[in-house]
């Protein structure tokens, strides 16, 4: 903490930041012991948290969308922090982040030597990983970006469906994709402020925690893209066949190849055994048809190959984090709402009690 009690958060800016996130944490830790007295009583109290936008020279520059940004400082001139926050970067899942930020990475472990906290949002994670902060921690981030980060550093431990991870004796704070950032501002609050801070923070913006972790979003299925010609042969036929009795033997005998061969190939090519290549393809087709349709699940277990209903929810709950019905439950009624047309439920509501009081 600073003499006037602040907690000072840099938050870090490099070309790839994502402008909605890094502005999204600057308000939302600012907002901390401001607010909420605003709100209820009409006088502002004081800032608890000095967040800080910091880059490697401190000049404005323009964002990967192209929206401007512009840093308080530069790393050399920025004063000590209690906490680094790093926002997610607009990269590709493959891309590789190697040699692109010396100076932010020399920064990084100079602030890692005095006991700094770090925070990452999503791909900011790629970051202290670069800088070798995180070898033997665990740690998550984008469900897109957990295989990429454990192949390419593989002494750190990811968690894929976790949203928030906090490790290396609770210095090391990361969220997981997404708005999951939301989750690391309230917990930056509520550790260095106050849990009820925290809920007033909650409240005023209404965010709401991401209890159930990034499996319900995630794509089980990945496309990773193959030069193996044979393979992708299978796959397109399996992208099709999907719900068919036994599709990776039929994978087997399109390919030519001897059984064990294919599965080498198939597991090499994709990232995945042909068999969790099916039971992915299977189980996105579910969620479509648990958020587009009013099909029973047994039903649904059978429209995408599966004839044991009780096995298909037992996989759906492993891999997804919830069950079917959960699932429906929960996505249903977004997709529903997201649908061109559909007229808010508190509009709809508003109407029926003019009608009424007319």
């Amino acid at each position: 903490m600073t003499e006037t009690g602040k907690l000072v958060v840099a938050l870090l800016a490099v070309p790839e930041s994502t402008a909605s996130t890094l502005y999204g944490m600057f308000e939302v830790l600012e907002s901390a012991g401001r607010d909420w007295g605003l709100v209820t009583d009409g006088v502002p109290g004081e800032s608890r948290i000095r967040p800080m936008i910091v880059s490697a020279d401190g000049r404005a520059f323009d964002s990967s969308s192209g929206l401007r940004i512009a840093p308080s400082c530069s790393l050399g001139a920025c004063p000590q922090p209690d906490v680094v926050a790093i926002p997610d970067l607009a990269i590709a899942p493959q891309e590789d982040v190697g040699g692109r930020y010396p100076r932010e990475i020399e920064w990084l472990i100079g602030l890692d030597r005095r006991g700094v906290t770090f925070a990452t949002a999503c791909t900011g994670a790629l970051l202290l990983a670069e800088a070798g902060l995180l070898d033997g921690l665990d740690v998550t981030t984008h469900w897109a970006y957990c295989e990429s980060l454990a192949e390419r550093y593989p002494r750190v431990r990811v968690h894929p469906n976790r949203a928030l991870v906090i490790s290396g004796g609770g210095r090391f704070l990361m969220a997981g994709g997404g708005s999951s950032w939301q989750d690391l501002a309230l917990f930056l609050i509520s550790r260095f402020v106050g849990p009820e801070e925290a809920m007033r923070v909650a409240r005023l913006h209404l965010l709401d925690w991401h209890h159930v972790g990034q499996q319900p979003f995630a794509m089980l299925a990945r496309r990773r893209q193959t030069q193996d010609a044979v393979i992708a042969r299978c796959q397109e036929w399996v992208a099709r066949h999907y719900d068919q009795d036994a599709p990776v033997a039929a994978m087997v005998r399109l390919s030519g190849l001897a059984e064990r061969s294919f599965k080498r190939r198939f597991t090499q090519a994709t990232g995945m055994s042909p068999l969790e290549y099916v039971h992915a393809l299977r189980l996105e087709e579910t969620k479509h048809l648990l958020e587009t349709t009013e099909l029973p699940i047994d039903a649904v277990a059978n429209e995408v190959g599966y004839g044991d209903a009780s096995f298909f929810s037992r996989l759906f709950r492993r891999k997804v984090g919830l069950t079917p019905a959960q699932y429906r439950k929960r996505f249903k009624a977004l997709r529903r709402a997201l649908e061109p047309g559909a007229a808010p439920a508190t509009t709809a509501a508003g109407h029926e009690g003019e009608r009424r009081a007319s």
